[in-house]
């Protein structure tokens, strides 16, 4: 079986040898979008309010569409159980106002099982985010034996029932498994994207995942790492080829850790620690244009209760804190930042210790009033 099994490892590498030479040389120049000015009076508003009605209601992502975006997390009696699946609420516009539908199931288990093919047995869900490379497509985190250190990433398709179909990326050339994602996508100058993922059996690792139009790995770059547990990392662009990666330590240093990019991400800085106390969760930040980042995130050990928002204008090198998140009923956690077509920004986190989604839409005045 030793043999069967490095046979098989050995075709993977040989495979992915042979699909990387034949693809033509990867742009490396981050698209970076012009952010519009307006004369909009601040604006800020909570939009979305939910609590489980029983177990957990964690990790939410942001998906767009046209005219409308949804907010999907996952849910169930406690993350990784096999009753966990992804729920969604969806929103369109309605006036002046953003109508939600009512909190249910999106992809289940079984539905996502069924998909792929062959069918194959998902245990539970985790982290999901939207494919930004294709229309009705998300990357989900799978399960279908262990925990967490045995998910893969898998590309999802989805239809007017449910995932229309479904393939679990190829990440790893032995055994895929232990990949997951939580920040959304970057985008590329030639409407390429790179898919920022993480590893996390054993030595865990973040990295950035080139993907084709068909949706398939081309490349990887690994943010390098000493001593440390570096996740989910949460890329912003900065130019065409700056970035700087914020990441969460899987092993608690309560600091927050960063690494960064000078040729678009063919190269990361090794990843290093800010003087920014982190409470080992995940970043949100998001481009205001230039070396200006707005970010949410627990920035106190001692306060998992609050998340901050927090403006940089220096590339994320020194924050100012210009808003308080605080949540009486637990640890708010896990948020995600998307901004609108309409030039708006979404913020969704975790509240009340995964008990709940909540969501704020603001405005860029609101910020500059802070």
């Amino acid at each position: 079986m030793q043999l069967v099994i490095l046979a098989l490892a050995l075709l993977s590498l040989g495979l992915s040898a042979v699909a990387i030479t034949r693809q033509q040389p990867l742009n490396w120049r981050f698209a970076v979008a012009e952010v519009a000015t307006t004369n909009a009076a601040p604006r800020f508003e909570t939009i979305f309010d939910y609590t489980a009605p029983e177990g957990q209601a964690h990790s939410p992502g942001i998906v767009q569409e046209e005219g409308r975006f949804s907010i999907v997390w996952f849910e169930g009696s406690e993350e990784a159980q096999a009753d966990v699946d992804i729920h969604a609420a969806h929103f369109s516009r309605a006036g002046e106002t953003w109508q939600a539908t009512e909190p249910a199931p999106y992809a289940t288990r079984a539905s996502l099982g069924s998909a792929f093919e062959p069918q194959q047995l998902v245990v539970t869900l985790g982290n999901t985010i939207q494919n930004e490379a294709a229309e009705n497509a998300l990357y989900a985190t799978v399960v279908s034996v262990g925990g967490w250190a045995m998910a893969s990433v898998a590309g999802v398709r989805m239809g007017p029932d449910g995932p229309a179909s479904a393939r679990k990326l190829n990440l790893s050339p032995l055994l895929n498994r232990s990949h997951l994602v939580k920040s959304p996508m970057v985008e590329y100058e030639d409407g390429s994207h790179g898919l920022p993922a993480y590893f996390e059996m054993g030595s865990a690792y973040a990295l950035l995942a080139r993907m084709d139009a068909q949706g398939r790995v081309i490349d990887t770059r690994r943010m390098p790492a000493k001593g440390v547990k570096a996740i989910q990392p949460m890329i912003v662009p900065l130019d065409t080829t700056r970035a700087v990666a914020f990441l969460r330590d899987f092993d608690p240093s309560w600091k927050l850790w960063i690494s960064r990019t000078n040729d678009g991400g063919q190269t990361w800085s090794e990843v290093t620690p800010t003087d920014v106390a982190n409470s080992s969760a995940p970043v949100a930040a998001l481009s205001l244009g230039g070396d200006r980042i707005l970010a949410v995130m627990n920035d106190d050990a001692e306060r998992r209760h609050e998340l901050r928002m927090s403006l940089s204008e220096d590339g994320g090198n020194s924050w100012r804190m210009i808003h308080r998140l605080r949540d009486d009923a637990g640890d708010a956690r896990y948020p995600m930042l998307r901004r609108l077509p309409s030039g708006d920004i979404l913020l969704t986190y975790s509240h009340s210790t995964k008990r709940g989604i909540r969501a704020h839409l603001f405005n860029e005045p609101w910020v500059a009033a802070q």
